[in-house]
């Protein structure tokens, strides 16, 4: 990957060639640092908005100051650093082209001193990135190799479990950024020429009888220690999270992060399997397609019709308003969350769904690709004989 020659890191688009040079360097935007809400990132939203969704916020923001303190120690069992963390979401907010986030990671970025020069520095930081890059855009073309050149570089199993959780979670909040914006008809400001993420191929989709598993090194009950036990037998009861808590325990914090805004998310209603059978197509995720199917009690055929992909799925929803609405509003939050606006959200709402029921259905929806890159990057399904 040819890294870009410019002065500074004055832009969202950062370098991965390090570099020595330690003149005072700001961000377009420098004032973005500075925040209240990590998560939101200030974003004013109305009072009955905010206090509808303010258990799940608040979870998301505990979240955000633990991938993302004001400061980070590294030791032997991990070694991703502030710089490593926040040059990681930089990449992923790039990918996603909602402009609050680039804003932010840019801004905090900036004064923070990158790696040494050295070849092995800066090799290992342009695989980061272009991991980072490739989970957040085309999470689907992640294969096991993928992850063992983070381990060629250096990468422990702590910091493994760590990327993937901080590229999961920066594309959640730019989807939910997004979402409320779009809700607050903000005018949407996409970069011109940010290319949309394409659907994964359909030829990972065509068993309906796969189960999820994974190479890296899982804890077991007997081996935990206080903490990851605790995180085990509180987290991996929850079905979405049974098969990668044993993984995730490594991080115990990160688990319980991710379980306790799991469990605020989650609420009733017939179509929540809608909104995450839509991600986890077009992502590639097909333990958690199969998973989600298994869950649809709606009109029958539409799991297959979404299988099929958006041909199908159009042809289907000829005489279901609502699923169609909630079907191409998912989509594009889904593959190009600058582009998500207002009108994505309206043909919802007018057949018959309430505003909390749209916001929470889509909130679903970015969650659930959260879900989908932590499954895909951290294992792969196998067909059940």
């Amino acid at each position: 990957m040819e890294p870009r020659r410019v002065s500074g890191k004055n832009h969202w688009y950062h370098e991965t060639q390090s570099r020595t040079q330690h003149s005072d360097v700001m961000p377009l935007v420098p004032e973005a640092a500075h925040v209240d809400d990590r998560f939101l990132l200030d974003l004013a939203l109305p009072d009955a908005l905010l206090s509808a969704n303010q258990r799940w916020l608040s979870a998301a923001r505990t979240l955000a100051n633990q991938l993302f303190p004001d400061a980070v120690s590294v030791n032997r069992l991990r070694t991703f650093s502030d710089y490593d963390r926040l040059s990681t979401a930089l990449t992923v907010a790039q990918v996603c082209g909602v402009q609050r986030l680039c804003n932010h990671y840019a801004a905090r970025l900036a004064p923070l001193p990158g790696p040494d020069s050295s070849r092995e520095s800066n090799r290992r930081l342009a695989q980061i990135t272009e991991y980072a890059r490739q989970l957040a855009s085309s999470p689907s073309i992640i294969t096991p190799r993928a992850r063992q050149q983070l381990d060629d570089v250096g990468m422990t199993l702590h910091d493994i479990i760590l990327i993937n959780q901080i590229v999961g979670f920066v594309g959640f909040q730019a989807r939910i950024i997004a979402l409320f914006q779009a809700h607050m008809g903000f005018p949407v400001r996409w970069i011109p020429g940010m290319p949309v993420q394409e659907d994964a191929d359909p030829d990972r989709f065509t068993s309906d009888s796969t189960r999820w598993h994974t190479d890296l090194e899982v804890i077991e009950a007997h081996q935990a220690n206080t903490p990851q036990g605790e995180a085990l037998s509180r987290w991996q009861n929850l079905a979405e999270l049974h098969a990668l808590a044993p993984v995730l325990a490594h991080e115990e914090t990160l688990l319980a992060g991710l379980g306790e805004l799991l469990n605020a998310l989650t609420f009733t209603h017939p179509l929540l399997p809608l909104s995450a059978l839509i991600p986890a197509r077009i992502n590639g995720s097909v333990s958690c397609f199969n998973y989600n199917s298994g869950l649809w009690q709606g009109a029958s055929g539409l799991p297959e019709a979404v299988r099929n992909g958006e041909r199908a799925i159009l042809a289907w929803s000829h005489h279901y308003p609502c699923e169609r609405a909630l079907a191409q509003a998912a989509q594009l939050l889904t593959r190009a969350p600058d582009r998500f606006s207002a009108a994505q959200m309206s043909p919802l709402i007018d057949h018959g769904v309430s505003t909390p029921d749209a916001i929470a259905l889509l909130a679903w929806t970015a969650f659930s690709g959260w879900l989908n890159r932590l499954r895909i990057a951290l294992g792969s399904a196998q067909q059940v004989t």
